[in-house]
């Protein structure tokens, strides 16, 4: 057998035992916790380490996808590893299991150095690589006796046949993680059932009734309220957490007189308020769609806060998910009287899996990243000089107030000349938009027409009805808000802040 050969077979070995290694490191995880597996692990791991220009450029590039980014991602990191060790243990043997051991053990620190994590996570990486190592050392002796063999006829067909048969065996490793997959969807799908059937008390209080001038009726722009489904999603969890209802406890902690814990069922049982508010993450570009507005139901954070009583040195407050996510608030906006507050509910139903469920936080005029922790479990009451939360340990402003922005929904492509509705939205939560205006190709700054507000802390629609000649032209958007700022023109990169600018449209008109 040619080396040639015996290297591509070797590389099918090592991939056979990388399939065995996360196949049977899924089922241990099964058992375990779903966020122990290696591969969710290390995935948790990268978002966690890298750089925030790594972060907002695979948001940038891949939007809401990035997760389904990074796993591909890994995936073919797998797959080069594997390939890489096999022909190692082919050639220098033990050195390709030796490598194998290695990879194992860099993902058994990686998980259970999670947030989350215990020892028992350990499990899954060890159990896994024990068998991925077996069986990428049972295959290359295999294909040795192959290759050793093959000038003696009828002891290499027989060998051949001990070699191939190995790889389909083990290769039905792969079948654990569709079973795995499955399993987990099943829990999930628990989860769900669960979910749909929560019962969600109407709210003591009720939002304001939408005026029927506030959804204009104009082709291509964003809808008044977002569909649960079209909801931007952005957050560090690599697999969406199910929490059990029966065991979720919401926990206020730290500089407080007394500390609070309640359940589920206590919260539901609560006076609840409905109320509009537009989330935006600090990562949106200028124009871009990670951003929604939706209808939500919960219980004032200050009511909570004031079961505690914060002590008066205290400034921030530290929210903390079920996957270790932490999002530090300054405590201003979750005492006064904006609507911040423990959701419940989205849209008329209960909370989406992968938007928070059970609970999540909503609070008006910050970005999400210091104020929208989903599946909240902890509130610690601190100050700012003493603790620091996920980003802003990542070098991301500690207050994050949402800036006031607008964008052109439409047109977007070619138009035929004539009067063409230039339409979109605009947003400044917690203050509201008194004001849109349209430029044409550099001229003067043209009113809008408002919609009617839902209210402040919701995005606003407007239209312009535009006397379209032909030819190339260029369209940009700004936004006065009810303080009297108007949206700034500079341009201005989403870190540490949020991004400023203008957002622009090339348009063509024949």
């Amino acid at each position: 057998m040619n080396p040639r050969r015996q290297n591509l077979l070797a590389a099918v070995v090592g991939i056979v035992a990388a399939i065995a290694t996360l196949g049977v490191a899924e089922l241990v995880a099964l058992f375990v916790a779903a966020g122990s597996s290696p591969l969710a692990a290390v995935g948790g791991f990268v978002i966690d380490i890298v750089p925030s220009w790594v972060k907002d450029t695979a948001i940038a590039l891949f939007g809401t996808a990035d997760k389904v980014a990074l796993l591909v991602g890994l995936g073919l990191l797998v797959l080069v590893l594997a390939v890489g060790i096999g022909i190692l243990q082919r050639w220098r043997a033990p050195f390709g299991a030796i490598a194998l051991g290695i990879v194992g053990l860099v993902a058994l620190i990686t998980a259970v150095t999670r947030a989350e994590a215990s020892p028992v996570w350990a499990l899954p990486t060890v159990i896994g690589t024990a068998v991925g190592i077996l069986v990428l050392v049972l295959g290359i002796r295999r294909l040795q006796g192959w290759a050793s063999a093959q000038p003696l006829g009828a002891a290499a067909g027989l060998s051949r046949r001990r070699f191939v048969s190995m790889l389909a065996a083990t290769s039905a490793s792969a079948v654990v993680v569709g079973v795995t997959a499955r399993a987990v969807n099943s829990a999930t799908s628990a989860v769900n059932a669960v979910r749909e059937a929560l019962v969600i008390p109407p709210p003591s209080v009720r939002a304001e009734p939408v005026a029927p001038g506030a959804a204009l009726d104009i082709d291509g722009i964003s809808p008044l309220f977002t569909p649960n489904a079209e909801y931007y999603r952005i957050d560090t969890a690599i697999q969406v957490p199910v929490v059990n209802v029966d065991d979720w406890r919401l926990r206020i902690t730290g500089m407080v007189e007394q500390e609070v814990e309640i359940t589920l069922d206590e919260l539901l049982a609560l006076p609840l308020i409905e109320t509009a508010v537009t989330l935006a993450c600090v990562s949106n570009e200028v124009g871009g769609t990670l951003i929604g507005n939706a209808l939500w139901t919960g219980y004032p954070i200050r009511s909570l806060l004031e079961r505690a009583k914060p002590l008066a040195e205290a400034d921030m407050v530290l929210s903390r998910s079920v996957d270790g996510f932490t999002a530090s608030t300054p405590i201003d906006a979750l005492t006064d009287d904006r609507d911040a507050i423990f959701a419940v509910s989205m849209n008329g139903e209960p909370l989406p899996l992968e938007h928070g469920f059970p609970v999540r936080m909503v609070v008006p005029g910050l970005y999400g990243y210091v104020s929208a922790t989903k599946w909240v479990t902890e509130l610690r009451v601190t100050r700012f000089a003493d603790e620091t939360a996920y980003w802003t340990t990542r070098g991301w402003d500690a207050l994050g107030p949402v800036k006031t922005s607008s964008r052109i929904d439409v047109p977007r492509g070619p138009v035929e000349a004539g009067t063409v509705t230039v339409a979109g939205v605009a947003w400044a939560q917690h203050t509201g938009i008194e004001a849109v205006e349209v430029r044409v190709d550099d001229g003067p700054w043209q009113q809008a027409t408002l919609a009617d507000a839902v209210s402040v802390d919701t995005w606003r629609q407007w239209f312009y009805a535009w006397d379209a000649a032909p030819g190339g032209h260029v369209l940009q958007v700004r936004a006065l808000d009810s303080s009297g700022v108007t949206q700034s023109g500079r341009e201005v990169f989403v870190a540490p802040n949020g991004a400023e600018g203008y957002h622009t449209v090339d348009i063509s008109v024949s």
